[in-house]
């Protein structure tokens, strides 16, 4: 069979059918007659045959050409299949072909038109992420056209998914390693993005990011229970372009936030307990931990300005005298006197006779550390100093106007033109004289130039600590005990003293006179046992505090009781036209922050 279809593939026309071959060989068959019937007309077409063909001495001997025919292929295949049985059926069938018929132009072209639907198969498989399939087609393709772009993305898709094995690999290891975030470029966040940007859409790099996320926050919440919040916030500003979800991360700065100021409060407290208690090394250390943590520089260098000074007067007793150079001039800032920490009843008894109800109810106030109170009220000499260094303008410039004691009638009233430079009846006034005629804002400015001059932290003194130092631990209704005084202490109104020769108090301490009608200069009286002038008389004075109407819910730790945008001051002391019930050590009163008048000044306290 195999003769016969290739001796049609190859044209010839004379062979003999393997039929007739067969009958010849197998010879005569059935009776005599019928075969010699069979017999002849074969004869004669054999010899019609042979007479065509040529001579010969039987029906066999005729000259056959020889035809050399091909018993293999002609050209070997490659041995390759495709993974669709369909397409494979078509390759293998072109294939069987091409190998007899190597140079056949139609069995070419069905070739490439089967490697182009190859070729859209592999893209296909490609676009779907299927790289195997993508691959067995490929390698098909290259078997007989390796110069397809084909083969190179395919090529290139492998490597680049060994790149995001070998990647993951990586990733997956700094991760179980705990490096999230560091080493820069080895660590699992960076290996996972560089996963990302090989491949955007991998599952498993997404879900390696957000384990990274996970475990970072959960390293944060370590590091706060820990106290270690520099960490904390260094791993959260390395976390910044990481994209949390929701208020994660603001919401672990405010914790780190509010967790530094509950820790810098603590060692501060603890810095202070220490530079009190003299344990100055102790202080020391705590402070370089506030600069650790990074405290404010402001608070580091209060602390720091405490800490010299507990060196610097840590042999001093109470009484004892201060004084701050001021930076730039040559000059000094008032002379300080150091008041003892210790406990009082502020306020007044209920059984204290002209008592008032703003004096109560009493409280028991506390001073843990001890502080500084200038020795005298500030006089005109030290406030003209810190206005020509300054150029500053006082409320009572700015209005045009103060209260002065108008000597025809007896009464303080306004009267233009009036100011820090005049005295209580509005005439220029002495360097020595206490400086009046300023407001609330003109003493705190003054308190405010001198800690800038002596990078001391000066202010004013509150009213517990200005009730406490005037007390100078009497609790009787005045410094020096009950009644007038027996010898000359303050300069406040007294049935001796007289105006000119003219006028005298009618309502005044019996059998007292200071020598005085109006302010005296700073100091020229007596001193009260904590070695302050002035405290009980000679002008009222200026605190920080704002006004309360009673001392319920007052700071119990000496502290100034300060409502923003109070308005109105208080105003301790006693001044020289202040009647017998004005001058008790509770006695209290307020005025706008704003105000002026004759009978008010200030002295500065200062922080140990």
């Amino acid at each position: 069979m195999k003769l016969w279809l290739l001796c049609i593939a190859t044209g010839v026309s004379l062979c003999l059918s393997p039929f007739d071959t067969l009958a010849q060989q197998e010879g005569p068959v059935g009776d005599g007659a019928a075969e010699s019937e069979r017999e002849e007309p074969r004869e004669r077409g054999v010899r019609r045959l042979g007479d065509v063909i040529g001579e010969g001495t039987s029906e066999f001997s005729m000259d056959i050409p020889q035809i050399d025919m091909p018993t293999a292929p002609v050209s070997e295949q490659p041995d390759v299949s495709l993974p669709d049985p369909t397409m494979d059926d078509r390759l293998q069938n072109i294939l069987a072909r091409r190998a007899f018929m190597p140079d056949s132009p139609e069995i070419e072209q069905e070739l490439a038109s089967l490697l182009d639907e190859a070729e859209a198969e592999a893209r296909q498989a490609l676009a779907a992420g299927d790289v195997e399939l993508a691959t067995q087609f490929a390698d098909v393709i290259a078997a007989f056209d390796s110069d397809r772009t084909l083969n190179a993305e395919v090529a290139a898709e492998v490597e680049r998914l060994a790149e995001v094995d070998r990647v993951l690999g990586q990733a997956d290891q700094a991760l179980a390693s705990g490096n999230l975030v560091v080493p820069a470029g080895a660590s699992a966040w960076s290996l996972y993005q560089q996963v990302i940007a090989i491949d955007s859409d991998n599952e498993r790099a997404a879900t390696g990011l957000d384990a990274v996320r996970e475990q970072l926050l959960a390293r944060v919440d370590e590091l706060l229970d820990d106290d270690d919040f520099e960490e904390a916030e260094v791993l959260l500003s390395r976390a910044e372009d990481m994209q949390f979800e929701g208020q994660a991360l603001s919401l672990r700065r405010e914790s780190i936030g509010a967790a530094r100021k509950d820790q810098e409060r603590e060692l501060i407290n603890e810095t202070r307990q220490a530079i009190d208690q003299g344990a100055f090394e102790r202080a020391e250390d705590l402070v370089n931990q506030l600069i650790g943590m990074g405290a404010a520089q402001a608070q580091v260098d209060r602390l720091r300005r405490s800490l010299d000074d507990a060196v610097r007067y840590s042999g001093f007793e109470p009484g004892q005298l201060l004084q701050d150079r001021l930076d730039g001039i040559d000059a000094y800032g008032p002379v300080m006197v150091i008041i003892p920490p210790g406990s009082f009843m502020m306020g007044s008894a209920e059984s204290e006779d002209d008592r008032v109800d703003n004096e109560g109810p009493r409280l028991r106030v506390t001073f843990d550390r001890g502080f500084a109170l200038s020795r005298n009220e500030v006089s005109v000499g030290q406030f003209r100093r810190f206005v020509e260094a300054t150029g500053y303008e006082t409320d009572a410039e700015q209005s045009g106007a103060s209260r002065v004691y108008m000597s025809g009638s007896g009464r303080v009233a306004e009267r233009r033109r009036v100011t820090w430079q005049d005295d209580y009846l509005g005439d220029p006034a002495d360097e020595s004289l206490p400086v009046i005629h300023v407001s609330w804002n003109d003493a705190v400015a003054y308190a405010n130039w001198l800690a800038e001059m002596t990078d001391r932290p000066y202010r004013l003194p509150t009213e517990a600590e200005f009730e406490y130092a005037l007390r100078a631990g009497s609790q009787s209704p005045y410094w020096w005990g009950i009644g007038s005084p027996d010898e000359v202490v303050e300069n406040v109104t007294g049935d001796g003293d007289q105006f000119t020769g003219r006028r005298q108090w009618t309502v005044a301490f019996r059998r007292y006179d200071d020598g005085y009608w109006g302010p005296a200069p700073v100091g020229s009286l007596a001193a009260n046992p904590f070695g302050l002038f002035d405290m009980g008389g000679n002008v009222m004075e200026w605190v920080e505090d704002c006004w309360h109407d009673s001392y319920v819910r007052a700071p119990d730790d000496g502290s100034a009781w300060v409502n923003p945008g109070c308005g109105r001051r208080v105003i301790r002391g006693a001044s020289w036209n202040s009647t017998p019930a004005m001058s008790r050590s509770a006695f209290r009163v307020s005025s706008q922050e704003t105000a002026t008048d004759a009978r008010v000044g200030f002295r500065v306290a200062r922080d140990l």
